[in-house]
């Protein structure tokens, strides 16, 4: 199998390598201060849909109603956020799931504590500019396929889709495009031939004529059809010391996301289009609507990462990822529901 771009192995030096010793959570009491009140979170591309619970908590108040000062440092990829936490610049990562379990195989020890996607939101499509009557997806040999980052949950799809055509990933090119922005160059420019990435972008594009959706992972059905099973998506995750060490500040981040997830499930457009940021709704607020429609049920309902999904998340690495060994992989060092459990209950999510 063709192994996908990986991150840098200086990203990993000078970095100690944690126990994978199993922790025992201590009882959390409803009123426990948090250790550490301020807090910084890393977050790759919080405009996109991935990142819109954090959002959602930091503009409703919810981490100041659990006595947290949380600053946001926005990246532009997940693989940039992964590097902030680990460079320790931040104390919390939100990121892709499969994250984590490339940082375990290369013996970074971290841990998701609430999950926010249950699906990865993200869609495959070609340009029409490029493929006006395309068909099958072996068409795609030697063609160019924007991602939004090399090692990222849309190479991963991308990956996904190429082998139901009998495609490997050397078999094209894959080109990191980044934002919406430069998408939209790249793509009306000719110089990709397909993208995988997030939504709003993508929904944009469908609804612009840009780009034919050929798999769609923003819906659970989707999902399951290509990954074969649940898989995890964003998430918040901090290395195993820092949990260990600071127990009721996870909980309290957990309470305050988990509160935002059950915010989003009565949400109307009016009620979404009142408390994002105006910048992200890309100048149309219809498209921004349309967009969060499609990704919806793809977003956690309480945090809870089930038990299924891990092994989903893990069997697809392993099949582009030599680097990566099921064997190797401790899943049960890769999250923990115990937070969010205590939130789903406090708050009757």
């Amino acid at each position: 199998m063709e192994r996908l771009p990986r991150m840098s192995r200086r990203l990993f030096t000078g970095t100690s390598v944690l126990a994978a010793a199993t922790f025992s959570w201590p009882a959390l009491h409803a009123q426990s201060q948090p250790e550490t009140r301020k807090i910084t979170i890393a977050v790759g591309n919080k405009a996109a849909f991935y990142s819109l619970p954090l959002t959602i908590s930091e503009q409703l108040g919810y981490f100041r109603a659990e006595g947290l000062t949380v600053g946001i440092s926005n990246h532009e990829t997940g693989v940039q956020a992964v590097q902030a936490l680990i460079g320790k610049s931040a104390d919390i990562c939100l990121a892709g799931f499969e994250h984590i379990i490339h940082l375990q195989a290369a013996q970074q020890m971290v841990q998701s504590f609430v999950l926010l996607g249950r699906a990865p939101q993200i869609a495959f499509g070609v340009s029409t500019r490029s493929f006006p009557r395309y068909k099958p997806i072996a068409e795609l040999k030697g063609k160019k396929i924007g991602v939004a980052a090399l090692e990222s949950a849309s190479t991963l799809m991308a990956c996904m889709v190429l082998a139901q055509g009998g495609l490997k990933a050397g078999d094209v090119n894959f080109l990191e495009v980044g934002d919406a922005e430069n998408v939209l160059s790249v793509l009306r420019s000719g110089q990709v031939d397909a993208i995988s990435h997030t939504d709003p972008l993508m929904t944009i594009l469908e609804q612009k004529g840009e780009v034919r959706i050929i798999s769609d992972a923003r819906t659970l059905k989707g999902t399951t059809e290509l990954y074969g099973g649940p898989m995890p998506a964003a998430c918040l995750f901090a290395p195993l010391e820092f949990i260990r060490k600071n127990p009721n500040t996870c909980q309290a981040l957990a309470n305050a996301m988990v509160r935002g997830l059950k915010w989003l499930q009565t949400a109307g457009p009016g009620d979404i289009i009142k408390t994002v940021p105006e910048n992200y709704l890309l100048g149309d607020r219809g498209l921004y609507i349309a967009s969060f429609n499609k990704v919806r049920e793809s977003i956690s309902l309480d945090g809870i990462l089930a038990d299924e999904a891990a092994p989903t998340a893990l069997k697809a690495i392993a099949g582009f990822d030599p680097s990566v060994k099921v064997g190797r992989i401790d899943l049960s060092k890769t999250y923990t529901n115990a937070f969010a459990q205590r939130a789903k209950e406090r708050f009757k999510a």
